[in-house]
């Protein structure tokens, strides 16, 4: 069971970074032009570019070629919320220098946005909104049960976190954040409920108060929150990650995108969270591919992009 879980972990992880990207040019049309810049924020095992090859594929550039302004943070590819989100903090802080804004746009995948929103939380001068994208708000179910198989201390957790840390390594080294720090056990324990109830108590900026309700739309700390997210696991029959996230999607009780569950992805205004998409689907992976009848992840990123326009931010 252990080895299983760990390979299923794995398998995910790797597949991620096959998400290449082939679209570039800049358009005129005004229709993603924020007021602020936009930042993404990558999930676990996540990074910015690896030879060329985006995490969030496609998306910056469709984003830019209709006038927004688009910068993808490189933080841990594994390590804590408050570690990810203070690295992310240091950029933001960047992205401000260079473009002359007042504040920034973030969307967040997966862990990002947790990240995402510890900025928000202990910055909120720097930032406009926040848009968690299958964000880890309230927990992995599939965290919880990678923790409870493997036991603090075990040798079995101990060959898990090694053989973690050394894949984070490698992304970290092949994108150019070899200066970042990796810390796979500080990152499962975030993603797990008891760690992300934790981090809420913290920054409960945007967290509904029910199960699965709403938060605040815009927080007492001026910044709007939104989230979106899928409930479905496999979604296309070329797609080779979509059998790993199905199988991982077995381990929730709710609807889930292969590695969180639908309630749980839930912040601020939810404008959608149940897209037939898994968790890799939500940024535009793995090559695009994607369910036949549902929505191009690349066209929700520029309605959303043009929903903040709108709002003016």
């Amino acid at each position: 069971m252990k080895g299983f879980i760990l390979s299923l972990l794995l398998a995910t992880a790797s597949f991620s970074v096959f998400a290449g990207s082939t679209t570039s040019g800049v358009s005129a049309t005004g229709y993603t032009q924020t007021k602020y810049p936009i930042v993404l924020v990558h999930g676990l095992f996540g990074f910015d570019r690896i030879a060329g090859v985006d995490y969030f594929h496609a998306i910056p550039q469709a984003l830019t070629r209709s006038g927004a302004k688009v910068f993808v943070a490189q933080v841990s590819a594994t390590n804590s919320s408050e570690k990810r989100g203070e690295q992310l903090l240091q950029q933001v802080r960047w992205v401000l220098a260079v473009t002359g804004a007042k504040k920034v746009n973030l969307i967040g995948h997966s862990h990002g946005s947790p990240t995402a929103r510890y900025v928000a939380s202990v910055a909120p001068r720097y930032v406009a909104s926040v848009t968690s994208v299958g964000g880890v708000n309230k927990g992995s179910e599939f965290a919880d049960v990678v923790r409870k198989t493997f036991s603090q201390g075990s040798s079995g957790e101990a060959v898990a976190v090694g053989a973690a840390k050394a894949l984070s390594g490698l992304i970290s080294v092949l994108s150019g954040g070899s200066h970042l720090p990796q810390d796979p056990l500080a990152s499962l324990n975030s993603l797990t409920t008891k760690g992300s109830l934790a981090f809420n108590a913290k920054y409960p900026e945007g967290i509904p108060t029910s199960r699965c309700g709403e938060g605040r739309y815009r927080e007492s700390n001026g910044v709007y929150y939104y989230s979106w997210s899928g409930t479905s696991t496999a979604t296309n029959i070329f797609d080779i990650t979509d059998p790993v996230l199905f199988v991982t999607g077995l381990f929730f009780s709710e609807p889930n995108d292969g590695l969180v569950g639908r309630c749980a992805t839930h912040l601020g205004r939810v404008i959608r969270s149940n897209y037939r998409m898994n968790h890799l689907d939500e940024v535009n992976q793995f090559f695009g591919l994607h369910h036949l009848f549902e929505t191009d992840p690349v066209t929700v990123y520029r309605q959303h992009a043009n929903r903040l326009k709108r709002q003016g931010l």
